[in-house]
């Protein structure tokens, strides 16, 4: 049996880069069909777009942008390339926000990640997402069915019946949260139950801390994780060397500076930027909000693509400081003034019980240079800051750090 979804897992960098450069001006075309891409990207050569440098040049469309968008386009904020007629499903995220669901098979590239995870054609799996109006269901079970595997559509809640029915039925695995599958063990011990069928468990939909990674374990369940959005799909899954999630084949992940589209640092910290090649929903360059970084060199399990540590927080950090809000993109806005600043994270206090604003630069300067770097923040936020200069920042992506005391 392979060890490997398909060929597409071990491909060499050069083998990735002309696919990539194949498909990248494709996709593009296929955004501009959409009213919302067709405005962002009207100045764009869609043939010229051929490499990742290219698409950093474009611009990001942020999820928290998405709510204001579909409101003023309903219902998809004009970012849908495809008719309603070619659309399977359309679900809601607490906002509300919509997301459409074409027609094509494993729509949201989820069975690689539940391959990757052990899972094989013939399995019985115990769905625990929501069916209901979310897509988090549906994800995993569209990549399910890719797989060749039948699904117990569990939903949420009803405890004791979903662990009677996995008695009964004896799934192979569990698709669902970590901290869920944790209640259903429990259950089963109350209930006087027992499942040993259930042997391995693809989760998601929030942090598998270790903690519980241990107690599957004890139980003999071998846990994964993938790294999904509404918006997305499957952007990246763990794998049996457990160092970091590899990115899906079918995406391209950047991590960028909070509120900006600039590519950081290999191993920085900084907001996961998505562009995925859907021709229902064509994102590009969609900014999830969540943090991360690249790890170097390929996975020990022998797939080539790029690995990222998993999620590390959220970049949306924006804060209000005396009665107005403060963006991430404003931080950035500073730093490109003064590109002599590498790095810079603007801490919010309240000495006094008075809000005070202080940007930390990275590096050293002198009183004039800060004085300049003051008058920038002054005119871009409409507030008034201190500057600071220090030897080194931690590496961790934030940008705003609000550390008032309100005790």
């Amino acid at each position: 049996m392979s060890e490997f979804f398909d060929s597409l897992e071990t491909r060499s960098a050069d083998e990735r880069k002309s696919a990539l450069a194949a498909r990248l001006p494709r996709q593009i075309s296929r955004a501009k069909a959409a009213p919302y891409f067709a405005e962002s990207l009207r100045h764009v050569d869609a043939a010229a777009v051929t490499s990742r440098a290219a698409l950093a040049r474009l611009p990001v469309i942020r999820k928290h942008q998405l709510i204001e968008l579909q409101k003023a386009h309903r219902p998809f904020g004009g970012l849908v390339a495809t008719v309603r007629a070619g659309l399977a499903r359309i679900h809601a995220s607490p906002g509300p926000i919509y997301e459409p669901e074409g027609r094509g098979a494993d729509y949201w590239r989820t069975a690689r990640a539940l391959f990757a995870a052990g899972f094989r054609g013939g399995d019985l799996i115990h769905n625990s997402f929501s069916y209901h109006m979310t897509p988090g269901a549906w994800i995993l079970e569209a990549g399910a069915q890719a797989l060749g595997c039948a699904v117990f559509p569990g939903g949420v809640g009803q405890t004791e019946q979903q662990a009677q029915a996995m008695a009964d039925l004896q799934p192979d695995g569990y698709v669902g949260t970590p901290s869920f599958l944790r209640i259903l063990l429990e259950k089963t011990d109350e209930l006087g139950l027992a499942i040993p069928s259930l042997k391995k468990a693809l989760v998601s939909g929030e942090a598998f801390l270790p903690p519980v990674r241990e107690a599957l374990r004890a139980r003999g369940v071998d846990g994964y994780q993938a790294y999904a959005t509404a918006d997305l799909g499957v952007i990246a899954y763990e794998t049996v060397a457990r160092e970091g999630l590899v990115v899906d084949e079918d995406v391209i992940v950047e991590i960028v500076r909070p509120g900006s589209g600039d590519p950081v640092a290999e191993g920085e910290v900084g907001e996961v930027v998505v562009t995925v090649f859907n021709p229902d929903y064509p994102l590009v360059r969609f900014g999830t909000g969540d943090l991360s970084a690249i790890l170097p060199g390929v996975s020990p399990c022998g797939r080539t693509n790029m690995r990222i540590k998993g999620w590390l927080g959220r970049a949306d950090q924006t804060t209000k400081v005396k009665g107005m809000f403060v963006h991430p993109e404003q931080v950035d806005a500073v730093l490109k003034r003064h590109p002599e600043i590498r790095r810079a994270r603007l801490v919010v206090t309240n000495p006094d019980s008075r809000d005070a604003m202080t940007l930390h630069c990275e590096g050293a300067g002198n009183a004039t240079f800060a004085a300049a770097v003051a008058e920038s923040l002054r005119e871009l936020t409409k507030l008034r800051g201190e500057v600071a200069f220090v030897a080194s920042l931690p590496n961790d992506g934030k940008v705003i750090s609000d550390e008032r005391k309100f005790d």
